[in-house]
């Protein structure tokens, strides 16, 4: 699983990476979300998930299907959202409703089915996180990140963009805001959108291995990707509307490579067998 130490953190794009990567490498991949806020959605053959997770899906080579995204909440503004199930739209709910009501009750047991659905055909699943994990109001709700990883015993990578400052101090932050038995999930910690030279960020790696116990996996540099974040952070149009696949194919292949040169694949293997 991939977290973030906050929203625009990377996830997304790492875990589109991720995909293509192992897939080359001739695993059989599945990206999944468990709950995914976004009015950016795909429709395929009678079901509604988020882009994002489509595009995982072509990036895993794999097919695509609502247990990638078993819970898309589409917002209508004033707090209420239209709720997408395994995708099909089930209701309009309040936040309130949805997260005194729904999400433990419901959500939970229905992302952990769509994720057992995912484990029969697929050596690897590679999960994005939601927002942050240290959303100290959301916690006892957050089946986007902890709660599920602790669920299913999935260890988590935490990513951090360093372009908009504060990059260590976020990590360290998340870090201590997390439940010990949380905090014992991540085993490593990866740097994103970085420009400079790597080497000028050694000494902070190591005060992080002191604090958090946790090695700094890779440094991902920041590179000019035409793959849509999220649309709360995104203004770009529809990918699927102004992308033919080859061009597709040409964006998810560049950044694959540029991930997998600069991210300790090997180290991150080990650490998930």
């Amino acid at each position: 699983m991939i977290q973030g130490t906050s929203s625009g953190a990377g996830k997304t794009t790492l875990v589109t990476a991720l995909c293509r990567i192992f897939a080359n490498a001739g695993y059989r991949v599945a990206p999944f979300k468990s709950q995914n806020m976004s009015n950016y959605s795909y429709k395929g053959d009678g079901f509604e998930i988020s882009q994002a997770q489509a595009i995982q899906a072509i990036a895993a080579r794999t097919v695509m299907t609502p247990h990638i995204n078993p819970i898309l909440l589409k917002p209508l503004g004033n707090y209420r959202s239209s709720v997408v199930l395994q995708g099909k739209f089930y209701r309009k709910m309040t936040a309130q409703t949805y997260y005194q009501k729904f999400v433990l009750a419901k959500g939970l047991p229905l992302a952990l089915e769509s994720f057992s659905h995912l484990k029969k055909n697929h050596d690897l699943i590679i999960i994005e996180g939601a927002g942050s994990p240290a959303e100290i109001n959301l916690q006892k709700f957050d089946i986007a990140n902890m709660l599920l990883a602790q669920k299913i015993r999935s260890p988590v990578f935490l990513v951090s963009d360093i372009e908009r400052g504060g990059s260590f101090s976020s990590i360290v932050g998340t870090m201590s805001l997390l439940p010990r038995q949380h905090q014992k999930l991540i085993k490593g910690l990866v740097i994103n959108k970085f420009r400079g030279n790597v080497r000028l960020l050694l000494p902070g790696f190591k005060k992080l291995r002191q604090i958090t116990s946790k090695p700094v996996l890779g440094v991902i540099p920041r590179i000019e990707i035409d793959l849509p974040n999220e649309d709360s952070l995104d203004r770009k149009l529809s990918l699927f509307k102004r992308q033919n696949k080859q061009r597709l194919e040409r964006e998810i292949e560049k950044l694959a490579k540029t991930v997998k040169s600069n991210l300790d694949i090997r180290e991150l293997e080990r650490l998930i067998n």
